[in-house]
């Protein structure tokens, strides 16, 4: 993966087929290995260069954190903008969401828990969080990976811990703007409290349920403004409990989103147990 100041005659670009945190997704075919990629451009100029960042947590995983992560390529200057060359995979769970008319079965939800959570389960023991957990940052793999669920965009992520250290940074309160999607965001998050591992947990069970019911109760919320609208958001978080938001659900949801919901800070999460839903699955255990 090295870094190369332009190979414009390598990668044909070609059609947008998607947007990032901070940029655009294009199809493209690599000419020497003679394949399709993805390309994902960001203009130089740009204050932060989220690029170069994700390009970092990418690089972070490993051989041993490697499994549901995009291969990249390579990372260079193409056609005068920052590019980041990665494999082309699947759709997001979003638009498989869409595509089964904004329902999934219990079955799926629980087969993209299992493996929602071993992806994080990776990221977080590389040091960082996702803190943008939602659908479309989630994607199928493509021919006989197809049933694999990848975990792609970290221009978001951030670490939790000193990477020297491996010591978890201090508690910090009310400083921080919110970051994220607004739909899965935290309690926490929008309080302004540092991120944390517990959030990522938090987003991904208010996905689940999304996933389950078709839509969240705060979803459609209108307001003047775009503050106006975010408060109203996190007071219908804080005034419908757990146990409405799961209604219908099996008990699990709600013990999972109760069990993100109290953590500590600085916790790390560890998820243990049976979930008999329906006789889909007989056990399911992941460690954080």
């Amino acid at each position: 993966m090295a870094m190369i100041v332009d190979t414009p005659s390598r990668y044909r670009l070609g059609k947008k087929i998607g947007s990032g945190s901070f940029g655009d997704l294009y199809l493209a075919y690599d000419t020497q290995a003679r394949e399709e990629v993805a390309i994902k451009l960001e203009k130089i100029g740009e204050h932060h260069q989220y690029l170069r960042h994700e390009l970092e947590v990418y690089r972070r995983f490993g051989d041993s954190f490697r499994s549901g992560i995009p291969d990249i390529k390579w990372y260079g200057v193409l056609h005068g903008l920052n590019a980041l060359v990665m494999e082309l995979l699947g759709p997001s769970l979003e638009d498989l969401f869409n595509y089964c008319h904004r329902i999934f079965s219990l079955k799926t939800v629980l087969l993209i828990a299992v493996q929602v959570l071993c992806r994080l389960a990776s990221l977080h023991t590389c040091g960082y969080v996702h803190r943008d957990v939602k659908p479309e940052n989630f994607v199928i793999g493509r021919g006989q990976r197809k049933s694999q669920v990848y975990m792609i965009d970290f221009g978001l992520a951030k670490h939790y811990r000193d990477p020297a250290t491996h010591e978890h940074y201090g508690f910090i309160s009310g400083k921080e703007k919110m970051a994220g999607t607004i739909r899965y965001a935290s309690l926490n998050n929008h309080r302004g409290l540092e991120q944390t591992r517990r959030d990522d947990l938090v987003a991904l069970g208010y996905m689940l349920i999304y996933f389950l019911k078709g839509r969240l109760p705060w979803q459609g919320v209108m307001a003047k403004t775009t503050q106006h609208k975010h408060e109203e958001i996190h007071r219908l978080k804080q005034s419908i409990p757990v146990e409405a938001l799961c209604q219908g659900l099996p008990v699990e949801f709600a013990i999972f989103l109760d069990y993100a919901n109290g953590l500590r800070y600085d916790a790390k999460p560890t998820i243990r147990g049976s979930t008999p839903c329906s006789g889909t699955f007989t056990t399911v255990r992941v460690l954080l």
